[in-house]
């Protein structure tokens, strides 16, 4: 085959299945959000820390044994010691795996914050991303439900901090509540374990599936709307129904003054008796520590409230859960109104260090999903964009003259203004399209002429395509500079300031 008939081969220019691009508005959003969430958790005393990427993936607790290698939930490959790694897939489990590593040198209990990147290998949907941004605080070290209320009531302050004031609800539960109704429907004991796990990630899709949807989740499964099946729990008739009948009674009689004894009213109801399992009163008395707390503390409840529906479907979960729901409207795939829902969530989880150490470590902390709650932010007009102006243009007439040049754009950069020179190589016209494909507002011109003379021309780009729009002919067009002003060179700066209203 000769080198003419070779082909060339070049690589789709396309992102990764289930990955995205953002755009500087957005980062730059997002970067204002990330700074008001961390002024609020260093305001609570919370430090700073970080754990990597890429944890041993038996670290992450997502190994199968039996299995030649980790499962689908997350990205995964050996290193030259034939050891399986793992991205990480939330920053909790890194957290236990620092804290199991370093407790002897970390003060007790340990507070913590971390923002990052995490990733599933899961099925990417609309909205739904195999990487995307956390926000998490932690308290470990502490059994107190006092550290419960304070992760609470610092995710309410989050809120409050973002302008979501009243567009809010700290929604609290109690897995041990959840799993006392669970052992009635035959589902206790360890044998038990995977099945109730995979219960509660079903109960936790009913405002994405809805009751319907569900029931098929905890029976045989349930197919997509693309084909795709997701294999059920495999539940009997008689258990969905009184599952179903625990769970969806819970969501229909909840109010925002639901009560612990009206919760351990229904309880009994569903279990038939007048005596409750003890998980099932250690799980009330801790909720009802918590609601003491929070109201002592001044959060009512438009803020912080005990919600039964509340399950939260990650495994380690022991003890008090937390989700935080927005109530603003937005709309689904057919225009209907629907509530934003939740944005982070969060609970006890006093067994995860132990898989380290053989002690259990006591733990609570709670999970922001960054990327939805910019999402939210940007809906009610709260997300912080198109707040920066893009940069100052000084051209390039003279190619020798590029030190002269630099100088122009230093003493801007010295008065605070955002500015760059162009760098290209092409004429003043492609240096014009260039500016305006940047969106700067001005462009500093300064020819031989100009520079003989001290001066240099500003051009107000966003001032000239205002007036342009006025303009009706060609020659009206030809016979006007537009927004345009030549000063002394020394004068350029303030002249710059008075443009961009500095």
């Amino acid at each position: 085959m000769s080198a003419d008939q070779k082909k060339t081969f070049k690589p789709k220019a396309r992102v990764a299945k289930g990955f995205r691009d953002i755009e500087a508005d957005e980062v730059r959003g997002t970067r204002a959000m990330l700074a008001t969430i961390q002024k609020v958790y260093e305001s609570y005393g919370f430090e700073p820390v970080e754990q990597p990427f890429i944890e041993y993936t038996d670290a992450l607790g997502k190994f199968l044994p039996d299995q030649d290698r980790p499962n689908a939930g997350v990205f995964s490959f050996q290193d030259e010691d034939e050891q399986w790694l793992s991205l990480r897939y939330d920053l909790t489990a890194p957290l236990a795996r620092y804290y199991a590593e370093h407790n002897q040198q970390l003060p007790t209990p340990f507070r913590s914050y971390r923002q990052g990147w995490v990733f599933r290998n899961e099925k990417p949907g609309p909205g739904r991303f195999r990487q995307f941004m956390q926000f998490d605080a932690d308290t470990v070290g502490s059994a107190s439900p006092a550290a419960d209320a304070e992760v609470c009531m610092m995710a309410a302050d989050t809120m409050d901090e973002l302008g979501l004031q009243g567009q809010y609800l700290i929604k609290i539960n109690n897995r041990k509540v959840f799993d006392g109704v669970l052992d009635f429907l035959g589902l206790g004991g360890d044998e038990n374990a995977d099945k109730r796990l995979e219960v509660m990630r079903s109960l936790d899709k009913y405002d994405k599936f809805g009751e319907a949807g569900v029931e098929l989740l905890l029976g045989k499964g349930r197919m997509d709307e693309s084909g795709a099946f997701t294999r059920g729990v495999g539940l009997d008739r008689e258990q969905i129904e009184k599952l179903k009948k625990a769970h969806v009674f819970f969501r229909r009689v909840w109010t925002k003054a639901f009560s612990i004894k009206i919760y351990e009213k229904y309880v009994r109801r569903i279990l038939r008796s007048q005596s409750l399992p003890p998980l099932v009163l250690q799980g009330f008395n801790e909720l009802e520590v918590i609601r003491k707390l929070v109201r002592n503390a001044g959060y009512e409840t438009n803020r912080i409230v005990i919600d039964p529906s509340i399950v939260r479907g990650l495994e380690y979960y022991t003890g008090p859960v937390f989700e935080c729901e927005l109530l603003m409207e937005t709309k689904d795939e057919k225009g209907n109104p629907v509530r934003f829902g939740s944005v982070g969530g969060g609970g006890r989880y006093d067994d995860l260090v132990a898989r380290f150490t053989g002690q259990q470590v006591p733990a609570t902390g709670f999970s922001i999903g960054v990327s939805r709650l910019y999402s939210a932010l940007k809906l009610v007009g709260k997300a912080t964009e198109n707040k920066t102006l893009a940069p100052v243009i000084v051209t390039v007439m003279d190619k020798d003259r590029q030190g002269d040049y630099w100088k122009l754009v230093q003493s801007l950069r010295n008065a605070g203004i955002r500015a760059e020179m162009y760098i290209g190589t092409s004429n003043f016209q492609k240096q014009m399209k260039y500016a305006d494909k940047r969106g700067s507002p001005l462009v500093i011109i300064q020819g031989g002429d100009e520079k003989a003379a001290g001066q240099v021309t500003i051009k107000d780009l966003r001032l000239g395509a205002e007036l342009a729009s006025t303009i009706e002919t060609r020659e009206e067009y030809a016979s006007q500079r537009l927004a345009q002003v030549t000063v002394a060179e020394i004068d350029m700066v303030d002249a710059v300031k008075k443009a961009l209203g500095l």
